[in-house]
């Protein structure tokens, strides 16, 4: 009787341990299967609409990535992958300043040319300061915002003005294309200087004008994979899907032009 007890005793035991075993296994391959690779992406704020759009592309074709963006000014990207930011892919809205990321030797690729994009006015869909022309800009009394020198729609604007012999007195200077959008769509300015892409995107909220001298200052925007980059395969794979007929198209969409 004590045999048969403790032979039953064992057996449990036993079960017990297997049971547990396969109870561990079976959270191991869950916790696998629910681990997640980040592709990080620093791109030029005037591809937030288009990229992301990429983005979910990207990770419907690829199980278990997700592409985490940063947008902003294409200068400011640059400094924070100098400075040691973890990016994968670098997307400019300039060639200026993707050759301060190849003069650090920074990329890890030959940089690939993907779209063109080219500035636009932008005011209120009532035109308060009845903007017409890109000299009206210079009109006394128009709050006119433009980005700063160092940012690629800010270059390209002192550019235009320098080829029209146009002085502009902006009031204020902003760090990407989007802060000057938004300055005009919140009525804290008359006019503002931004890409066509811009104007597309915000459809009804703003009034477009558009003007010959812009075509003086055509912005061409590269990409490249970043040099030390974990994810490099991911990384090529998703400029290669920019550079692809299905990410030109998504780029044609939204207004952008040919490199």
């Amino acid at each position: 009787m004590l045999a048969s007890r403790f032979r039953n005793a064992i057996l449990t035991a036993l079960a017990a341990v297997v049971v547990a075993a396969s109870l561990a296994g079976c959270g191991s391959d869950k916790s696998k299967s629910a681990r997640t690779t980040t592709l990080t992406v620093y791109a030029a704020s005037s591809l937030t609409g288009t990229f992301t759009e990429l983005g979910s592309k990207f990770e419907a074709a690829h199980a278990g990535v997700k592409v985490s963006f940063s947008f902003g000014g294409s200068s400011d990207l640059v400094t924070q992958i100098e400075q040691g930011a973890p990016a994968d892919v670098f997307a400019s809205a300039d060639a200026g300043n993707m050759d301060k990321l190849t003069a650090e030797h920074l990329d890890g690729r030959t940089p690939k040319n993907f779209a063109s994009n080219t500035l636009e006015i932008v005011t209120p869909p009532d035109n308060p300061a009845h903007i017409s022309s890109f000299a009206d800009l210079a009109k006394k009394g128009v709050d006119l915002v433009i980005c700063a020198a160092e940012v690629p729609c800010g270059s390209a604007a002192q550019a235009v003005a320098s080829n029209a012999g146009i002085n502009l007195a902006p009031v204020s200077e902003e760090e990407s294309v989007k802060d000057v959008l938004a300055k005009v769509t919140s009525g804290e300015a008359d006019a503002g200087l931004v890409y066509v892409t811009d104007v597309k995107a915000a459809g009804a909220t703003v009034k477009g004008i558009t003007f010959p001298e812009a075509s003086t200052a055509v912005n061409t925007y590269p990409i490249t994979t970043v040099k030390g980059s974990k994810n490099l395969t991911l990384a090529t794979e998703f400029v290669e899907l920019v550079l692809s007929s299905t990410g030109q198209t998504v780029l044609a969409d939204a207004g952008f032009a040919q490199p």
